[in-house]
């Protein structure tokens, strides 16, 4: 009885190399990223940016979003939009024809946009993903700060008047030094040239009083 021929080694090496790999996880699975507090000026849009990474590719008939809002901290989460294949807005009348999806999940963007902000609309937003096969759920959490008036850019001012004038005071201080030294060097320059002329003096006198002897 004859024996079939097996796999040679190599390409079975490769086969359990490449089951391996299919079976290990990816990185550190799903991540998502927010900025945890956001301020908007009363009337004003604005966007509250949610993006995430994972290792897969998103597939509308598995990717699932929800964006919820919450008055407090143990505030009940209210529903915004959801994201099933499609975009789906929430049925809260406070937030009507004001809540718009401006991200692309292809991308890895879950943002939406509010529209005309208003002061009840202060509180928490959460962004929660699911990008199947990744077991991983997504959660992010945003606190929106609304806010009454844009705040005056007093620190800067502040800042550029006491740098100049700290700079100004710098730079007259080095003048005076410089006008100092240049003075001192030319009084020095004087008293070696006196000192000279003096020493030329009496070189001069000491050769005629010899002469003056002999007589």
């Amino acid at each position: 009885m004859s024996k079939e021929p097996g796999l040679p080694w190599p390409t079975l090496c490769l086969a359990g190399l490449s089951l391996l790999v299919s079976l290990a996880p990816c990185g550190l699975g799903m991540e998502i990223m927010a900025q945890s507090t956001i301020s908007a000026l009363n009337g004003t849009s604005v966007r509250l940016s949610c993006t995430f990474t994972s290792c897969y590719k998103v597939d509308y008939k598995l990717f699932s979003l929800n964006w919820t809002y919450q008055n407090c901290d143990n505030c009940t989460e209210d529903l915004l939009l959801q994201f099933r294949a499609k975009v789906v807005l929430g049925r809260l009348e406070r937030f009507e024809n004001r809540v718009e999806f401006t991200g692309n999940p292809n991308k890895n963007d879950l943002s939406f946009t509010l529209h005309d902000v208003q002061l009840d609309d202060e509180g928490f937003y959460n962004c929660f993903v699911k990008n199947p096969p990744d077991r991983h759920l997504g959660h992010a959490r945003i606190f929106l700060k609304v806010i009454t008036e844009v705040p005056p850019e007093r620190d800067s001012t502040v800042a550029v008047i006491v740098g100049a004038s700290v700079g100004g005071f710098l730079a007259v201080v080095i003048l005076v030094l410089v006008i100092v030294k240049c003075v001192r060097r030319k009084k020095q320059q004087k008293l070696n040239t006196d000192d000279q002329k003096t020493e030329e003096e009496g070189k001069t006198d000491g050769e005629g009083n010899p002469e003056e002897g002999t007589k």
